[in-house]
């Protein structure tokens, strides 16, 4: 049976052709020979792929599209769908070992010849590439092969292999695990001492993990994953970063059906999938390697470290990035006493929430050592706190402060979960590490960070490991004069802050409107929007059938996305980019009135964007207004959107309120009253800013009396001792 056409968008139409989507609107209504719709409804119309590109081909536009453009398009309207990705993955391995000129020559052939060629290269991988020799190919496949050999050719190996992820491998979409950010990659595999030669990731994904050790010089990299796509992409994407290196990577489940029996490895890197209740408790009740404990059902964390550790040469190190609760769930108190009395445990590092996925867990990252049978006795483990390691936040009157609550100082931008200075905890972390390694009995604690605890004091009722339990820094850690100092300082900070919060008080910007209040015209933001008055923008929802195509650009993933709860919060953009289209996604800049789309809660529902927010771009759960300045004040805008009345005027919903941004309602007023206004709004601002601040400092400074006066390291005044009041 004949395959139905491919349908394509307009917007689809507009990156085939290189143009804007304006200009293919502008198309339709004055060519009467464009093609007319062949499916989709009214308002989203779809049409005949064929046809448009016979219609673009006589117009000279079809070579405006970039090859990685190309094969996305041509991955989306493949008549099997997805999982011609998969099916592409070997020839990635393949196509990116040929020349320019031979990669020319393939797209060349005739359809029947280039699919060919594909079956004959794949064939060549099946000892390589897990579910190589799955990947057949036939003359309908020719529009994508040619697509993919171009992609090679023009844009490289690793930009295909990205492509085809985006279209069917995203690790969170279709496996429920998560790609390990190369930050972190890298951290775990710097946490290896000594060179690297061979090392095992049991879990592998896509790899990251693995590449990261062959960065460090790795030249036998073993993997597996359960899951066949990932462990097809994982060996493309080893090979393609490490060619040097050989590569051996295998489908299954590692625990239950080992690929890798008796292979002992010098280390082994792994971000294994957590919370795993199915993971084989009942059929691998007696397996040898257990030596530290059974592991209970609900611990098949545990179990991957046993299976790490199993698979070490004596001596050799298991780096595994862990949820929190391996550390102190009472499931597994028998299994970490083992490890730890053992002397296999070493480290256990905090990580702050947003290192990795999943964004909102602290994840901890457990360096482990196969013990050998004549090797030193292990008295202690390091903990290391990284939970708090934030770069910089900046409160929300612009103010830069250190994220551990020392005060305003100079940094980098950012704030919140998106400001993670990877290179400052990298360096904390290893440097912790390289001297708790050189010598373990004579590690200096540094309170706060990191701490060698004694083996004997971890062995308890709970045997809980988390790094805060031992690292949190107690005032009785920190020397009387130096703790002092400390609190005073917070003292003095605490009473300029409270003489600001005076100040913005003391303004006085307002008087009475007389015997009655004022009133006014109003018009709705959508009438001023149709006006020209000031623009209505949005980030485009989450759809299970987006009427956008999904071969859209990704936002980099380094990218700052300003949310619902930054505005609330006060704080810089901390948003994930995950999932954002460079296409769909406004960038904010400084004028912008920024309102959240949900309404209650405690904090501001409006802000006016200043320059720490500019570039930075526009979270889901936000409406942004770009008020023409020569029409419209920011401040005044915002003041009126802000409004409680307006709010709930504009807000529909039960339990849930969601903002209808086009009714909210706007005063007509000349924009000399709008300045006047505006100007009031903006002290008001002020005014909650300090009073945020003056509130935090007034915590901080009341906890550092408490802490010193119950530990010890302060004493009340004595009678008659003079107190400073002021700085």
């Amino acid at each position: 049976m004949p395959q139905p056409s491919a349908q394509v968008t307009a917007a689809e139409i507009s990156r085939i052709a290189g143009v804007t989507r304006a200009t293919v609107s502008n198309w339709r209504r004055r060519h009467d020979d464009f093609p007319a719709p062949s499916g989709g409804t009214e308002s989203s119309p779809l049409y005949d792929l064929p046809a448009v590109r016979a219609w673009l081909d006589t117009r000279g536009h079809t070579a405006a599209v970039s090859p990685l453009e190309e094969l996305r398009t041509s991955l989306r309207l493949h008549p099997q769908g997805s999982g011609t990705a998969a099916r592409l993955l070997p020839l990635v391995l393949t196509t990116a070992r040929r020349t320019p000129d031979e990669l020319t020559a393939l797209t060349e052939l005739p359809d029947a010849d280039l699919a060919a060629r594909a079956n004959g290269a794949v064939s060549t991988l099946a000892e390589t590439v897990p579910g190589a020799e799955a990947s057949r190919f036939s003359s309908g496949d020719a529009p994508v092969l040619r697509a993919l050999v171009r992609c090679v050719r023009d844009e490289g190996g690793e930009a295909a292999l990205s492509a085809l992820a985006e279209r069917e491998l995203e690790d969170s979409a279709t496996s429920g695990t998560y790609r390990t950010p190369a930050p972190l990659a890298d951290l775990v595999a710097r946490l290896v001492p000594g060179p690297l030669s061979r090392v095992l990731d049991p879990a592998c994904g896509s790899g990251t993990l693995l590449t990261a050790a062959a960065r460090r010089g790795a030249t036998e990299l073993y993997g597996q994953d359960s899951v066949p796509v990932q462990a097809r992409r994982s060996a493309v994407a080893l090979m393609l970063a490490a060619p040097d290196a050989t590569v051996t990577v295998r489908t299954g489940d590692s625990l239950r059906a080992d690929a890798f029996g008796g292979l002992a490895v010098d280390a082994v890197l792994c971000n294994p999938p957590y919370g795993d209740r199915d993971w084989g408790h009942d059929e691998l009740a007696y397996d040898p390697r257990w030596a530290y404990g059974v592991p209970a059902r609900a611990e098949s964390e545990l179990a991957w470290v046993q299976h790490a550790l199993a698979h070490l040469v004596a001596g050799g190190h298991a780096v595994l990035i862990l949820p929190p609760a391996t550390a102190s769930r009472a499931s597994g108190r028998r299994v970490r006493m083992e490890l730890v009395r053992s002397g296999a445990l070493r480290a256990v590092v905090a990580l702050p929430a947003g290192a990795a996925a999943p964004l909102h867990v602290g994840l901890q990252i457990w360096v482990l050592q196969r013990p050998e049978p004549s090797g030193p006795e292990r008295k202690s483990v390091l903990f290391v706190d990284t939970s708090e390691e934030r770069g910089t936040v900046r409160a929300g009157g612009g103010v830069e402060a250190d994220s551990r609550g020392s005060g305003p100082r100079s940094g980098t931008r950012g704030g919140g979960r998106a400001s993670l200075d990877w290179t400052a905890l990298t360096d904390r972390v290893l440097t912790a590490w390289a001297a708790f390694t050189d010598a373990p009995d004579e590690f200096t604690d540094e309170p706060g960070i990191a701490r060698a605890v004694p083996v004997v004091d971890l062995i308890g009722d709970l045997v809980d490991l988390s790094p805060a339990r031992y690292v949190r820094v107690s005032r009785t850690d920190i020397e009387p004069a130096e703790l002092a100092r400390e609190t005073d300082d917070s003292r003095r900070r605490l009473i300029a802050s409270a003489e600001s919060l005076g100040r913005a008080a003391g303004h006085v910007d307002w008087q009475a409107a007389g015997p009655a209040a004022r009133e006014w015209r109003t018009a709705t933001a959508s009438d001023l929007a149709r006006g020209g008055a000031l623009a209505l923008l949005r980030t485009a929802p989450d759809a299970k059938e987006p009427k956008e195509p999904q071969d859209a650009p990704s936002v980099p993933t380094a990218t700052a996305v300003l949310t619902g709860a930054d505005i609330a919060r006060g704080t810089g953009p901390t948003g994930d980019p995950s999932g954002l289209r460079a296409d769909s996604t406004p960038v904010i800049i400084a004028g912008d009135v920024l309102v959240r789309s949900v309404a209650g809660g405690s904090g501001p529902m409006v802000r006016v964007a200043g320059e720490a927010d500019e570039g930075a771009l526009l979270g889901r759960q936000v409406h942004l207004f770009r008020p023409d300045p020569a029409r419209l004040d920011p401040w005044f805008l915002a003041g009126f959107l802000g409004a409680e009345e307006n709010l709930a005027g504009a807000s529909t919903g039960s339990t849930v309120l969601h903002v209808s941004p086009g009714r909210l309602r706007v005063p007509l007023l000349p924009l000399e009253d709008q300045r006047r206004y505006g100007e009031a709004f903006r002290r008001v601002h002020e005014l909650r800013a300090e009073a945020r601040r003056a509130t935090e400092l007034a915590e901080r400074t009341a906890r550092l009396l408490a802490g010193g006066l119950t530990g010890g390291g302060l004493v009340p005044s004595s009678p008659g001792h003079a107190s400073v009041d002021s700085a």
